[in-house]
């Protein structure tokens, strides 16, 4: 099992994550917040092409993750997995050529060699999710655009071999910054998105024996560093802030694999 970014962050956010038994391979995309075009040109990074993705999984429709989901779908015919919130928001639940299959909170769905399982986050978004990948062997959670922990959250992140955690921003940086004061608001609220330092005690809330690799995900541009998202989550650690990787928004991250070879 191995997963990579394609970018994270408020211009756009992709990750792939794909599973192999035996001689079968199961790739699928989480988030599709780039145009077809972009899309394509990232996945080549990656040797990987739109025909070679097994499914798409949206988790809400704000426009850096829902992106051109739909036009990849039904141009590629690639099965769309979502919410019925989010199928409705974005208009897919009434899309022609879209095959659609709706996710509900807590209910694992197979595809091919993973096993999909969404989760309830608070966000504001229509229906939000995000989502746990299995391959039976290793576990890899997500967790982004969400404004803050749940116990569901921590009990669904127990025992990840790899998490995908969001930073959005420093609660410094966020204050003094030109947004306006609406939108700080927003950004720090309970829908809104995680701090570094939130992230931070959602991780130590975790169970982590068995944690091999932990990114720091959609950080602002704006309000953000990647060393002060990497110093907040290897405090937790105890390690130095390079054990904690970075996915940014031009670049993402390469593979990383769990179990097999590296």
């Amino acid at each position: 099992m191995r997963f990579a970014s394609l970018g994270s962050g408020s211009e756009g956010n992709a990750l792939v994550v794909e599973a192999t038994s035996g001689t079968t391979a199961t790739r699928v995309l989480l988030d599709c917040g780039f145009s077809a075009k972009e899309l394509e040109r990232r996945l080549a990074r990656l040797e990987c092409g739109i025909e070679q993705l097994d499914a798409i999984l949206v988790t809400h429709e704000h426009s850096d993750h829902i992106g051109s989901a739909l036009t990849v779908a039904r141009k590629w015919s690639v099965p769309l997995y979502m919410s019925w919130g989010t199928a409705r928001a974005v208009g897919a639940d009434v899309a022609p050529g879209v095959d659609l299959h709706v996710l509900w909170g807590d209910e694992t769905a197979a595809i091919g060699d993973l096993q999909v399982c969404p989760y309830t986050v608070p966000h504001d978004a229509r229906e939000p999710l995000q989502f746990v990948f299995g391959d039976g062997a290793h576990r890899l959670g997500v967790l982004t655009d969400v404004g803050t922990s749940t116990p569901h959250i921590t009990a669904m992140l127990h025992d990840c071999d790899a998490l995908v955690l969001e930073c959005n921003h420093d609660v410094d940086m966020l204050a003094t910054s030109r947004y306006p004061a609406s939108l700080k608001a927003r950004i720090g609220g309970n829908h809104g998105h995680l701090s570094n330092d939130a992230a931070a005690v959602i991780l130590a809330s975790l169970r982590r024996s068995r944690l091999k690799h932990i990114v720091a995900a959609h950080l602002s541009q704006q309000n953000n560093q990647p060393e002060l998202a990497q110093a907040a989550l290897a405090r937790v650690l105890g390690s130095a802030i390079h054990d904690v990787m970075v996915a940014s928004q031009d670049d993402g991250f390469a593979w990383l694999t769990l179990g097999g070879v590296e």
